[in-house]
């Protein structure tokens, strides 16, 4: 079965910095994303890693926030500064293995994530990690 776990929350104050990991089975192929859900809000994409090794990010994380993926490890990494408030959220590592669903122009249905001009449609989730910033 495919695995994907998250490690790496915790708390900090408004401008610290986390970094975030995510350990997967084996997928060489499609794409790797953060999301988040902020307590009585909707989950949202924040950023996103193709195979081809392009990124997307989330408009209100772009320059802050960096998504990184080493191959050999299969591990995921989202080095998050300059951290706000509003960043406060469950964040989880999702992993999509097709990359047909990968880095879409149009996308509909409650199973498409926005992030950045692209979408995103995950199969396989994390339980998440708790992030909490502090003013």
């Amino acid at each position: 079965a495919y695995r994907v776990m998250e490690s790496g929350g915790g708390s900090v104050q408004a401008g610290g910095s986390l970094r975030l990991s995510c350990e997967a089975s084996d997928f060489s192929s499609g794409c790797m994303g953060w999301f988040r859900q902020a307590l009585g809000k909707a989950r949202e994409g924040v950023a996103a890693f193709d195979n081809d090794g392009s990124t997307s990010y989330a408009d209100s994380v772009k320059g802050r926030f960096t998504i990184s993926k080493d191959n050999a490890k299969n591990t995921l990494t989202l080095q998050m500064n300059s951290l706000k408030p509003e960043d406060t959220a469950m964040y989880y590592c999702a992993a999509e293995p097709d990359p047909r669903r990968c880095h879409l122009k149009y996308c509909s249905g409650g199973y498409c994530y926005g992030i950045g001009a692209h979408y995103y449609v995950m199969d396989y989730w994390g339980t998440g990690t708790l992030v909490t910033i502090s003013p």
